[in-house]
């Protein structure tokens, strides 16, 4: 056997961290290859340096050589993991990325996702796809408003949460004050696995409260190469030469204080959501970096079992399935192409095999399978739990899809958020509008953006609506850059849409019973919706139609939607 494994027991089960990639010759089993991988996301509120760590991964991973970074110079290399132009421009993650690398052995997902708010419906599918996340917090601001929403999302799902303190190369809040706040506002408990050896300008290094070992910290090149880093105790004679006496004599306070009244580390705990680990550092300057994404592999866990129909559905199970948890459009600019990105949760994909689409119960051929590195893509011959595959110009799946050699596999993993902004985008240009209508229509099969079609209206184009209004703008810069169709953006008075139980009689749904300003329209599945202009309209049509069953979210299969107005 190459390489060695290290193996020891977590809460009671055997577990290895495997450092091989081949045994004797021979690939890895389905066993071995399931339990190398580690699917996570990055989560944050915006601008505290999540797409900076994802760089920075990459970098530690031998995935690039040199890092990017959002906020880069035009003359310096963009961000690998932003592929939109939109993105670069604006600094910000518009669209998730999927990014696979491997490190010591671990086949690493790596799903980058947006932070800003108006972004959020995509970030709650791309959740559905991961098996941890690693919450990126700006240490001279503290928890922030969107940080609490995806928290909030990620304990619902029972998501083990790694923490990033970040920015610690300038002035941040007490660091004791940060994990106060983590436990009081977010309510977990924390447990700090390295400890700041001062902050912003006096920032010089990590104590490792695990290893009992400080890690001290060189400026390098603006953070495109790998921190230097020198390894000693804290009664190291060269940790007091880089430490004043007041805070050599605070650190050791520090460290003293919490080994002895902090919480105790449990891995189980992490697991189960219960405690979340907090690692202190800089993604700009690398600091601490190796050592959040060391301590994360060692962690976190492989690839999680997956519901279906109320029963887990084992990752060892012999047959192949997934869920596709995101449409993109438009990723290589040279082709007009569509990739639904499918995260496998049990058995083997091969390219070439055969798998039921469980919504229209026909068999397709996965072909033209592909794994992302930010815009550039390879072929996918084979994946495994844990592992996402890209399937290209399969108009067929849309997102929540399963497919399954297991025809009693069915999954519902994917969120639904009822829009709360509505636009209509127009076309200036009538000698385009074929190119216009063409971009419309394969950027709503992405689903972030959803499409309502007026009854009696002889208006051509449907109706938009979003989680937020610059998903609009994203929508009108895409059609103009992806499709050349120019559009113009309107904005309407409509601030709910409730869907009409399937069960009505068409004949009540006349424009006689709609309040003023209120529209019957149609989903882009045929369910008839309507969309009311404020508060005292819905109010008055709920009151005045009893009759008429309303929800806030399409109605399944007939079933009552329990979100009534």
């Amino acid at each position: 056997m190459t390489g060695g494994a290290v193996v020891g027991l977590r809460g009671g089960r055997n577990f290895c961290i495997l450092r091989a990639v081949t045994f004797g010759g021979f690939a890895l089993g389905t066993r071995e290859e399931i339990a190398r991988r580690r699917t996570f996301a990055i989560i944050s509120h915006p601008d505290a340096g999540k797409t900076t760590l994802t760089e920075k991964f990459l970098l530690y991973g031998g995935a690039v050589q040199l890092a990017g970074s959002v906020t880069a110079r035009k003359n310096q290399r963009q961000s690998t993991s932003d592929w939109m132009e939109l993105e670069r421009k604006r600094g910000i993650s518009i669209s998730s990325t999927v990014l696979q690398f491997d490190y010591n052995g671990f086949r690493i997902n790596l799903l980058d996702t947006p932070g800003h708010q108006d972004f959020s419906e995509d970030t709650y599918r791309v959740l559905t796809a991961v098996d941890a996340v690693v919450m990126v917090i700006d240490a001279a601001k503290g928890i922030e408003a969107q940080t609490r929403k995806l928290f909030a999302v990620c304990r619902r799902r029972n998501i083990p949460i790694f923490t990033f303190m970040n920015k610690l190369d300038r002035p941040t809040r007490d660091p004791l004050e940060l994990v106060d706040e983590l436990e009081h506002v977010l309510g977990i408990g924390a447990f700090p696995m390295n400890w700041p050896l001062g902050t912003g300008f006096s920032f010089r290094g990590l104590f490792d409260r695990l290893g009992r070992q400080v890690h001290l910290f060189e400026m390098g090149a603006g953070g495109a190469y790998r921190a230097p880093v020198e390894i000693a105790t804290l009664a190291d004679p060269l940790v007091r030469e880089r430490l004043d006496d007041e805070e050599f004599r605070r650190v050791s306070e520090e460290v003293e204080m919490l080994d002895l009244a902090g919480n105790t580390f449990h891995p189980d705990d992490v697991l189960s959501g219960q405690t979340t680990p907090v690692f202190f550092g800089s993604a700009r300057n690398n600091f601490g970096v190796q050592l959040l994404l060391d301590g994360f592999l060692t962690h976190a866990e492989p690839p999680r079992a997956r519901t279906s129909r109320g029963s887990l559905v084992p990752v060892e199970h012999d047959a192949f399935s997934g869920f596709i948890f995101k449409i993109q459009a438009n990723m290589d600019p040279r082709h007009r192409d569509r990739i639904a990105f499918l995260r496998v949760c049990s058995g083997k994909f091969t390219r070439d095999m055969t798998a039921l689409h469980v919504q229209s119960g026909k068999n397709i051929r996965l072909s033209n399978a592909a794994k992302l590195f930010g815009r550039d893509r390879e072929t996918v011959d084979e994946a495994y739990p844990g592992d996402i595959v890209g399937f290209v110009g399969q108009s067929l799946l849309g997102i929540g899809d399963t497919l399954t050699e297991d025809a009693s596999i069915v999954y519902d993993e994917i969120p639904r958020f009822p829009p709360e902004c509505f636009a209509i985008l127009n076309n200036p240009n009538p000698a385009k509008f074929k190119r216009f209508r063409e971009g419309l229509d394969q950027l709503l099969q992405e689903g972030v953006v959803q499409g309502f079609h007026p009854r009696n209206s002889a208006q051509q184009v449907p109706i938009l609506a979003a989680v937020g209004p610059l998903q609009f703008e994203v929508f009108q810069y895409r059609l103009a850059n992806e499709y050349g169709a120019e559009a113009r953006l309107e904005t309407t008075e409509w601030r709910f849409v409730r869907w009409v139980h399937p069960s009505t009689d068409p004949a009540l749904l006349t424009p006689g019973i709609l309040p003023t300003g209120a529209v019957l329209a149609d989903d882009a599945h045929g369910q008839p919706v309507i969309l009311f202009p404020g508060d005292w309209a819905l109010g008055y049509f709920v009151e005045k139609h009893p009759a008429i069953q309303l929800g806030e979210l399409p109605f399944e299969n007939g079933a009552t939607n329990s979100q009534r107005r």
